[in-house]
């Protein structure tokens, strides 16, 4: 197919990977417009955009889509298909009908559940079981359309949204190359009003600890705002970002450290196994220990 692919950060790359390498003629990328980056503060192409030049491909990032002049850019391009992953602009209708067949999204939930910007981080924070990718046929509405074909997976107990990204991104792009490779036997099956979540983007706000909540609760915080932008609480006057955690017998004041990084929470507690102290890298919790004398309580 002659297609159209639109997408960002580093979740979008492998299905830009895949679909180039089952032999889809990419008409054009979309991507966001680079943005200062580092101590320097230099634009910095997206990811996608430095793969997509790697691989030879016509580059496209325009602050918006809403002026006549790129509408009709888009449509001159004759693309049979449009394929959008994690792209971070709105599309116009002209946009979403411009391609003969449409445009398809890759988004990483089971849809109607956690419809929006941060799905695996509130799959994670959530305690769901599962989750997975969905091919959605894009409408108007956010995340409303038909789903052409779903791949779900368990969530592990450790995984991090980090570790789940990477996995969902590795299935999202098979499951497209299989979606347009079946494209004409495949049925959409509109989403139902029954379970409809919405995953609201991250506030920073959510980051910080309470560590009066169950020690579950908290796990999941950490490993479900992890790497980004990190769960967080005060050893001292030092702010620590915990990046994986896992819920451990233990009894104790809220904030307490019971031995190690084994934290008290509101019931249980938390053994904090991989943390990032401030202008560090992260590191196990056996050399923050180390390198740091921590407080016996936690704030």
């Amino acid at each position: 197919m002659r297609i159209v692919f639109m997408g960002t950060p580093d979740f979008s790359v492998p299905a830009l990977d895949a679909l180039h390498g089952a032999g889809h003629e990419i008409a054009a990328v979309y991507t966001q417009p680079p943005r200062p980056a580092g101590r320097g503060q230099r634009d910095r192409p997206s990811p996608v955009q430095a793969r997509a030049e790697a691989l030879g491909l016509t580059v496209r990032h325009p602050p918006s889509l809403k002026p006549a002049e790129e509408k009709a850019a888009f449509a001159a391009l004759g693309a049979e298909i449009a394929v959008v992953v994690a792209y971070g602009l709105i599309l116009p209708r002209a946009i979403l009908d411009a391609p003969a067949r449409g445009c398809l999204n890759i988004h990483a939930s089971l849809l109607p559940r956690w419809r929006g910007a941060a799905p695996i981080h509130r799959a994670i924070m959530a305690g769901d079981p599962e989750t997975g990718v969905c091919i959605m046929q894009m409408e108007p509405g956010l995340d409303t359309g038909p789903v052409l074909l779903r791949r779900a997976t368990p969530i592990g107990a450790d995984e991090t949204t980090g570790d789940l990204q990477v996995r969902l991104a590795a299935l999202g792009a098979e499951a497209i190359v299989a979606a347009l490779e079946g494209i004409d036997a495949l049925t959409p099956i509109a989403q139902g009003d029954a379970g409809v979540t919405y995953a609201d983007k991250i506030d920073k706000a959510e980051a910080r600890i309470d560590w009066a909540q169950p020690a579950e609760t908290v796990a999941r915080q950490i490993r479900g705002l992890s790497p980004f932008p990190g769960a967080w609480c005060l050893a001292g006057q030092e702010r620590l970002k915990l990046h994986r955690a896992r819920p451990v017998a233990g009894t104790g004041t809220p904030g307490q450290r019971l031995g190690g990084l084994t934290i008290a929470c509101g019931t249980g507690a938390v053994e904090v196994t991989e943390a990032q102290r401030e202008g560090r890298r992260p590191m196990p919790a056996a050399e923050i220990l180390r390198g740091m004398d921590v407080p016996d309580t936690l704030g």
